[in-house]
C-alpha cells in the first residue's frame, strides 16, 4: 500500500480518536463560580440547589413575582453560566411569570461530570422538584440553542403547559455534520440530543423561534421540526435576527409577550 495513503489514514484514525475524547471541550464553554460567589440582581430572587446525588448539585436561580401565572424553566446555551444568562429572565417576569435558570454540570456553581444521560436526568430531576410547587399545566420549559434539545426531551416526557425552543437545532448530529462533514459522527458524537426524535413525542403546543439569518444553525433545522407536526408546532421567524441577538429585536418581544399572556 502506498506510504502516503497510511500516513493520512493514520492520521484521519487518530483525529477521530483524538475528537471523541476531547470533544466536550468543543461543545460546551463554561463559565465557573466559586462557591462562595455572590449573586446580585434588582429583582426578588433566590439562589437554588437542586441535590442530584451525592457529588452532583445543580444551582440555579429562581426570580419570583406576587401570584405568578407561572413558571418558565429556562435551559440555556453551551456557554457562560446563569450569572450572564440571568439577564434574560426579565423578558418573562416583566409578565408576572417566575423564572428559574439552573446550570448544568461543570458551569457556574453546579457540580459532576457531563453526559448527555446525566444532563438528561438532571433536567427531570429539577422539573420534578419544581412541579412539587407548581402545577405542570403552569409550567412553561424554554431551551435556547444548545438548551433547545434538553428543553424539548423535558417536554416529551411531562405535560408542561407550553415548549418554548429558541433557535434550535433539528439533532446535534446535523450541526457537527455541517462543520465536520468527514468526520462518521454517528460513531464518534457522545451527544446526540435527538430533538428530531423527541419533539414528536410533545403533546403540548410548541413555539418555535429562529431568526432567519442565523449562520450557526440554520432556519432550515427549524423548519424541519416544524414539518414533523405541523398542528402542534408554531415557526415564528425572526426577519434579520442572528443567532445570538433575537432579544435585540421588538418582534422577539411582541411574540413572547403574546405567548405568555395568551
Amino acid at each position: 500500500m502506498n506510504p502516503v495513503i497510511i500516513y493520512i489514514a493514520g492520521g484521519y484514525i487518530l483525529l477521530v480518536v483524538l475528537l471523541y475524547f476531547i470533544q466536550d471541550r468543543f461543545i460546551f464553554k463554561p463559565e465557573k463560580l466559586s462557591k462562595d460567589f455572590e449573586y446580585k440582581y434588582d429583582v426578588p430572587f433566590k439562589e437554588l440547589f437542586f441535590e442530584v446525588e451525592q457529588g452532583v448539585s445543580i444551582n440555579g436561580l429562581h426570580f419570583y413575582c406576587n401570584k405568578p401565572h407561572g413558571l418558565i424553566l429556562y435551559l440555556h446555551g453551551n456557554t457562560r453560566s446563569i450569572k450572564g444568562w440571568a439577564k434574560y429572565a426579565r423578558d418573562f417576569y416583566r409578565y408576572n411569570y417566575d423564572v428559574v435558570m439552573v446550570d448544568y454540570r461543570g458551569f457556574g456553581k453546579s457540580t459532576g461530570k457531563r453526559s448527555e444521560r446525566d444532563i438528561k436526568k438532571d433536567m427531570q430531576f429539577v422539573y420534578d422538584t419544581l412541579a412539587v410547587q407548581y402545577h405542570e399545566h403552569h409550567i412553561l420549559v424554554y431551551g435556547r440553542s444548545l438548551g433547545s434539545g434538553f428543553a424539548t426531551k423535558l417536554a416529551s416526557d411531562n405535560k408542561p403547559r407550553y415548549l418554548i425552543i429558541d433557535s434550535p437545532y433539528y439533532s446535534f448530529r446535523k450541526v457537527v455534520e455541517r462543520y465536520l462533514p468527514f468526520l462518521p459522527s454517528k460513531f464518534v458524537l457522545r451527544y446526540h440530543l435527538r430533538t428530531d426524535k423527541w419533539i414528536t413525542r410533545v403533546n403540548c403546543h410548541t413555539y418555535i423561534i429562529h431568526g432567519t439569518k442565523d449562520w450557526l444553525i440554520p432556519i432550515s433545522h427549524s423548519e424541519k421540526l416544524q414539518k414533523l407536526n405541523p398542528h402542534k408546532i408554531t415557526l415564528i421567524r425572526i426577519h434579520g435576527g442572528g443567532h445570538n441577538n433575537l432579544p435585540s429585536f421588538p418582534e422577539y418581544h411582541n411574540f413572547i409577550r403574546d405567548i405568555l399572556l395568551y
